[in-house]
């Protein structure tokens, strides 16, 4: 689609801040109303208008889209969305650690065991290690406990906490993230960290780094989304 309007901005109101284009404010692809908590997460999907070209590209703005799916999707399946999020925990990627080589598993344990300890103790979520790809029946308190702290989330935080928890494989990563135990850089790292090890070891070719740096953007994406929901 053709860029139709000369500028984004945002706009305050009385049940929320919206962005409006050339003074009219956007819809979903469901035709809601797109209104925003904060106005600083309106000014940051402003911006993601603002910098489209002669062509809107909705893959370059990631904000955008994670609004939207919250307003059309999330609202009206949360306790759908909240399990899904959840059974994340049940196979979570931190839980599952290499037998061999030596080197790469002493790498997991250094940098997944420090976040499966904070869980436990954050969330009263002490979810089990194994090695290898032997499934690991996760203790129904510890499902309970990180049910708890997704529970607690507005629609538009539980949208770009499910981006990442998918993005990272890992509810304990996205949480993490979240609360600002790690940074997205880290997030990335402890995600990849079994695809770094590889290529470390036998290179990397183009279609890995274009998705790899995708992954990275969507990250960084939706920890920006978080971390702008709620008033300072």
């Amino acid at each position: 689609m053709k860029r139709f309007y000369k500028q984004a901005s945002a706009l305050p109101g009385a049940d929320g801040h919206r962005v409006v284009l050339d003074g009219k404010p956007i819809r979903t692809p469901a035709k809601a109303e797109l209104v925003l908590p904060t106005a600083a997460l309106a000014e940051l999907l402003a911006a993601e208008w603002e910098a489209q070209r002669d062509e809107i590209q909705p893959a370059d703005m990631p904000l955008t889209q994670i609004a939207s799916t919250a307003i059309d999707h999330v609202s009206a399946q949360r306790e759908g969305v909240i399990g899904e999020v959840v059974r994340y925990a049940e196979t979570d990627l931190l839980c599952y650690r290499a037998e061999e080589p030596a080197a790469l598993a002493e790498r997991q344990a250094q940098m997944w065991q420090p976040l499966l300890d904070w869980a436990a103790e954050a969330f009263e979520a002490p979810l089990q290690v194994t090695a290898g790809i032997v499934p690991a029946r996760q203790p129904e308190p510890a499902l309970r406990g990180v049910r708890r702290a997704v529970e607690g989330l507005s629609d538009m935080e539980l949208t770009a906490l499910a981006t990442l928890t998918s993005a990272c494989g890992s509810l304990i990563v996205a949480l993490a993230l979240h609360h600002g135990r790690i940074t997205p850089a880290e997030a990335f790292d402890i995600a990849q960290l079994d695809e770094t090890f590889q290529i470390e070891r036998w290179g990397e070719d183009g279609e890995a780094t274009r998705r790899r740096a995708l992954l990275r953007r969507d990250i960084e994406a939706a920890q920006r989304f978080l971390s702008h929901c709620r008033l300072s």
